[in-house]
């Protein structure tokens, strides 16, 4: 698929879906990044995968905080703070990753990713 494809499936993306379902599928995206390069940690390439993801992930993580760190955002402040935690969590597997890279470091940032999209696609109980 060339990269205007994908530029333009993306931009379709962006304008069909929920703002839970876009979030879920921003983290899903992180979290397959992250996976590719786990599992080619021997490409030649992987230092330059390796960064794009942890950028991409960091941005995700990134706006998080900022709309979790809103004090009018409607979410519970207990979940808001929880979920700040885990960003820090996140910020620190990623830098940590950065300086002493590991495949198996990413295991936990991945799942978290995975996680969270998941629970995001699920609808709230009334």
């Amino acid at each position: 698929m060339n990269q205007n494809s994908v530029n333009a499936y993306t931009s379709m993306q962006k304008e069909v879906l929920s703002g839970r379902e876009l979030e879920a599928s921003v983290l899903s995206r992180a979290g397959i990044m992250l996976k590719q390069v786990q599992e080619n940690w021997d490409a030649a390439d992987r230092n330059e995968k390796l960064l794009d993801a942890v950028k991409f992930n960091q941005k995700v993580w990134s706006f998080f905080q900022a709309e979790l760190s809103d004090p009018e955002n409607p979410l519970p402040k207990n979940l808001r703070e929880d979920i700040l935690n885990l960003s820090i969590f996140v910020d620190k597997r990623l830098f940590e990753v950065l300086a002493f890279p590991e495949k198996e470091k990413l295991s936990i940032v991945i799942d978290i990713d995975f996680n969270i999209a998941a629970g995001l696609r699920t609808t709230p109980e009334q």
